[in-house]
């Protein structure tokens, strides 16, 4: 029995950028505060939208999404920014500033939205870079670190603000098995020590499985296949799930995009 309220809420929640082509339809979910919950599911079955929604980047064309008990409003800037505050988002790509450096990237958040004198801005920055191991470079241009330091960059940039909820936009793609599992590592570190909410948006089933609490799968225009433990995912005998989880190629969803007979197409008789 759930003993305290989610964290995050969407209550029948639709969306889409073309109203005519929603993205998001009529789904309901509920992201428990402290855990660490995976969204999975295929390219373009809205894990990203959720994000954005919950960011307050979009409103939803109908339903509610809420933070903490409160409904997100995007009309309310004054609420954004203090909700904006409290989480921490790290991007698929980093999103750094190139033109800054591995401190100056960590600093920014802190000199956006408090009022700290330099010196506990500068304890602050060492702190976060330290738990992500790269204490060491602080000095460095984003030009001068790997893809996995970089990733690293924006996650200490992203806990800069100590941050109730954690979004990780893709934190997986694009490295190699160490810094994959480096990032997998910090993710639940970070989680547990901080007590923070994590969401965890990506299309790596094993790494996800092994740091998160609770998974949600979805596919086309936000349809909840399935949520539930990793356990419960990676052993379901639902053949959707199935197939995702195990990345079989043959299942419910198919190789092939609906489309006529070949033969209709190239104006041949059945």
């Amino acid at each position: 029995m759930e003993t305290t309220s989610p964290f995050i809420e969407f209550d029948h929640v639709s969306f889409g950028y073309d109203p005519s082509r929603l993205i998001l339809q009529d789904i309901s979910l509920k992201f428990p505060r402290g855990k660490v919950t995976a969204i999975l599911g295929g390219s373009g079955c809205g894990k990203t939208t959720l994000l954005r929604l919950i960011g307050g980047v979009h409103a939803a064309n109908k339903g509610r999404v809420m933070f903490d008990g409160e409904l997100i409003n995007i009309r309310n800037k004054s609420q954004l920014f203090k909700m904006r505050s409290r989480l921490g988002m790290l991007f698929q790509f980093g999103a750094l500033f190139t033109d800054l450096s591995v401190f100056e990237n960590v600093a920014f958040p802190l000199r956006e939205h408090t009022k700290l004198p330099e010196a506990m801005v500068r304890d602050i920055v060492l702190m976060k870079l330290n738990a992500v191991g790269l204490r060491g470079a602080a000095d460095l241009r984003i030009s001068e670190v790997s893809g996995g330091m970089a990733r690293r960059v924006a996650l200490a940039r992203a806990i800069a603000l100590d941050p109730e909820l954690i979004m990780y936009d893709e934190p997986f793609a694009g490295l190699d098995l160490i810094s994959m599992g480096v990032a997998a590592k910090l993710i639940r570190t970070l989680n547990d020590v901080t007590g923070a909410t994590s969401l965890v948006v990506s299309h790596d089933v094993p790494e996800c499985m092994s740091i998160s609490d609770h998974v949600v799968l979805l596919a086309n225009q936000g349809r909840i296949v399935a949520q539930g433990t990793p356990d419960e995912l990676m052993n379901s005998t639902d053949p959707e799930t199935r197939q995702f989880v195990r990345g079989e190629p043959d299942g419910p969803v198919k190789f092939h995009y609906p489309a006529p007979e070949l033969a209709a197409d190239f104006g041949l008789k059945a």
